[in-house]
C-alpha cells in the first residue's frame, strides 16, 4: 500500500480569469498545468503550507478562504489526497512570477479547454468552469 501524499491548491480568481501554474520540467506530470500549491509539511496547517506554497512558487501573498473541492487521485506511484481552497491576494501583493514552476498564466473559461491537466484535477477545473461562466 502506497503513502498518500496531502497536497493543497490555491484557486485564485481576478478579473474573470483563474491563476494556473505549469509543471516543471523533471517534476511528475511535467509540463501539464494546475492549481498552483504543493505538499503539506508534516505537522502543518494546509492553509499554512498553502499560503508559504504561494510565496515559495509565486512571491504572491494570499488570504486562504473556503476549502472549494477536496479530492482524492491514485497515480500508478502515489495516491494524493489534494485540498482545494479559493485564495485571494492580499493588498499590496505583487503580480504572481514564475518563481518555482515552469510559466504562469490568467485563463479564461474559453482558455482552460485548450490546456492539459492532471488528472486529480479534473473536477475541480470543472468548478472552476461554472464559477467562470457566472463572472
Amino acid at each position: 500500500m502506497s503513502l498518500t501524499v496531502i497536497v493543497v491548491a490555491g484557486v485564485l480568481f481576478e478579473a474573470g480569469r483563474v491563476l494556473l501554474t505549469q509543471r516543471k520540467k523533471g517534476s511528475h506530470l511535467e509540463g501539464l498545468w494546475e492549481l498552483p500549491g504543493g505538499k503539506i509539511d508534516p505537522d502543518e496547517d494546509p492553509r499554512d503550507a498553502l499560503v508559504r506554497e504561494l510565496r515559495e512558487e509565486l512571491g504572491i501573498e494570499v488570504d486562504v478562504g473556503a476549502p472549494l473541492e477536496v479530492t482524492s487521485h491514485r497515480y500508478p506511484e502515489k495516491r494524493v489526497l489534494l485540498l482545494f481552497f479559493e485564495v485571494t491576494r492580499k493588498l499590496g501583493s505583487p503580480e504572481p512570477k514564475p518563481l518555482d514552476v515552469a510559466d504562469l498564466t490568467w485563463a479564461t473559461r474559453e482558455e482552460l479547454d485548450g490546456l492539459q491537466f492532471p488528472a486529480a484535477d479534473v473536477a475541480v477545473i470543472e468548478r472552476i468552469r461554472e464559477r467562470l461562466s457566472g463572472t
